[in-house]
């Protein structure tokens, strides 16, 4: 996580998505052991699902990355991220943070990533809907992407997949909101906590994923706010233009092919 890529697919595939990623420690569920999800944590799952469901939403979504330095130090970064959607084929980000500003615009063909400072820009070609791009992409450019769940066809799926527990803790004010603390384990050595709106639109609002067994336990937190769920939103919204004297560059075969 804290390795800077030195290759020309890191000044825009990797910052456009580095405020998303955290890394991946191969890990799976266990298999033999049934999910044990209390009734009302998995209601409000689903009651987020229904709501991320919406036709077109927009949201923004400050992210800290905490993380071991080489010398053993506590370390972080962090971005603010605005993102647009509109369901099935439309997605719109803006990256601003510890690295250079990104944007990302995908229109249901194309996924163009735009590392913004250095006026450096790629185009990848997926398929025509949301979830279908974003599992393309993270195969294609080997990058994980926690927030991922909550932008495809089933959130509260998605989710939970290689959870094998979960359960409420209580319920907490986040700016005046009464919210869920929702806490999960996902074997051998994550735990997620999630806070959702105790309302009817059951948005998330706080995501902390911890990464127990590796060294330090880094973390992933991300705080979700100025939620909206119907934003009336255009094509023009997804639609990317090169800015002037901007130069399009390739991505490495190395991190273009899939897994």
């Amino acid at each position: 996580m804290a390795r800077r890529m030195n290759r020309i697919v890191a000044v825009v595939a990797a910052i456009a998505f580095s405020a998303l990623a955290v890394p991946s420690a191969s890990l799976a569920a266990d298999k033999k052991r049934a999910p044990t999800i209390t009734e009302e944590a998995s209601k409000a799952l689903i009651d987020m699902g229904k709501s991320l469901l919406s036709q077109q939403f927009t949201f923004k979504v400050q992210t800290i990355r905490i993380y071991p330095g080489s010398e053993g130090e506590t370390l972080h970064i962090v971005h603010a991220i605005d993102v647009k959607v509109r369901r099935p084929d439309r997605m719109q980000a803006s990256v601003n943070g510890d690295d250079d500003p990104a944007k990302l615009f995908y229109d249901g063909t194309n996924l163009y990533l735009t590392n913004v400072a250095a006026n450096k820009y790629a185009v990848v070609p997926v398929p025509n809907t949301i979830q279908k791009m974003l599992e393309t992409a993270m195969g294609k450019l080997h990058i994980d992407f926690p927030l991922a769940d909550f932008l495809t066809d089933a959130p509260n799926k998605a989710f939970l997949t290689g959870v094998t527990s979960g359960k409420v803790i209580n319920t907490v004010n986040i700016d005046g909101t009464p919210c869920k603390h929702l806490y999960f384990e996902q074997p051998p050595g994550i735990t997620l906590e999630l806070w959702v709106e105790d309302n009817e639109r059951v948005l998330p609002r706080r995501l902390i994923v911890t990464y127990t067994d590796l060294p330090k336990s880094p973390s992933f937190i991300a705080m979700f706010s100025g939620w909206n769920l119907s934003p009336n939103l255009t094509d023009a919204d997804f639609q990317f233009a090169p800015p002037p004297g901007a130069t399009k560059i390739e991505l490495p075969i190395a991190a273009a092919a899939s897994h």
